[in-house]
């Protein structure tokens, strides 16, 4: 995710890092060709009888620019669907280790093994999400006996989250908290395992593919007939005013590609390892860890991963 301090909106006209404009340089010089092939053969066709108007155009772009709209939204009510399910993870450790720590104050080991479980959960579910390896990560904040367990497992993540229930099952079968109490921070476990099945369905559940080839074929072709239809008019202006309208569809397009999956490591992604030293930080800090991990910072172009 790009993270950019307050700038003048003039400036801001310029910024090319964290647009889509880069992404699509290719696809408006193609339009630019376009319009310098229809100025150079507009005599041409115009004498064949051929004559485009922009009236279809018009009544084209109106409904392209709905269907844009309406994918557009799709794609960034799943990135904030992401989102909220990421700060669902903050509440819920924090009621976790709320609890723990009020109810055995006396015992920092519970209330490291606990921080430890919960840290590992969100890391293993930022490597699930961007198909990496977890092992360094996990590595070093579980026990090896769990370590070896949970790297072996086809579903590392849920494996985590059965180990927070045994352990909090254990202090119930010892007789340190009430079933009572086992009730309410078993409701918080739940909640991380409603977060975990709702990040694996917007990571395997794409945008339908039909859908999205449909929209670019007829992004593609309209940018494509454009300036055959503006060239009568517009003359030698045509490759100005057409890339232009391009600009505007593709850069749409381009930005639901980005926006679709939320957990990629693209512009307008979530920064999910940003997220998960926040959720790290905040844990060691509840339990009165020494030392803490360095707050996540943009690198020097304003990414945030």
């Amino acid at each position: 995710m790009v993270i950019r301090p307050h700038q003048h909106w003039f400036f801001r006209l310029f910024d090319w890092h964290g647009s889509v404009l880069s992404k699509i340089t290719f696809r408006l010089s193609l339009n630019i060709m376009m319009s310098i092939v229809a100025i150079l053969i507009y005599q041409w066709y115009e004498q064949l009888g051929i004559h485009l108007t922009i009236a279809p155009f018009s009544l084209l772009g109106i409904a392209i620019a709905i269907f844009l709209g309406f994918r557009n939204n799709a794609c960034y009510s799943r990135l904030v669907e992401a989102r909220t399910l990421w700060g669902s993870i903050l509440t819920n450790q924090r009621n976790i280790l709320r609890n723990i720590k009020g109810l055995l104050p006396n015992d920092p080991l519970a209330h490291r093994t606990f921080a430890n479980l919960l840290i590992a959960f969100s890391w293993s579910l930022n490597h699930e999400l961007r198909r990496t390896n977890p092992k360094v990560d996990l590595y070093r904040l579980l026990p090896r006996d769990v370590f070896l367990d949970v790297i072996k497992s086809p579903y590392p993540t849920s494996r985590i989250l059965m180990h927070i229930g045994l352990s909090v099952g254990e202090l119930r079968d010892n007789n340190l908290i009430s079933d009572v109490l086992f009730q309410s921070i078993n409701k918080d476990v739940n909640g991380l395992s409603e977060v975990l099945g709702g990040c694996e369905r917007i990571s395997n559940t794409p945008i339908p593919f039909a859908y999205t080839l449909i929209l670019q074929r007829t992004v593609y072709l309209f940018c494509t007939l454009l300036p055959f239809a503006l060239v009568g008019d517009l003359h030698h202006m045509t490759p100005l005013v057409s890339v232009f309208v391009s600009y505007t569809f593709l850069a749409w397009d381009a930005l639901a590609e980005q926006l679709e999956d939320p957990f990629d490591v693209l512009d307008n992604s979530l920064p999910l390892n940003a997220l998960c030293t926040g959720l790290e930080r905040n844990a060691l800090d509840m339990i009165d860890a020494k030392q803490l991990p360095p707050p996540a910072k943009p690198n020097k172009y304003f990414n945030l991963l």
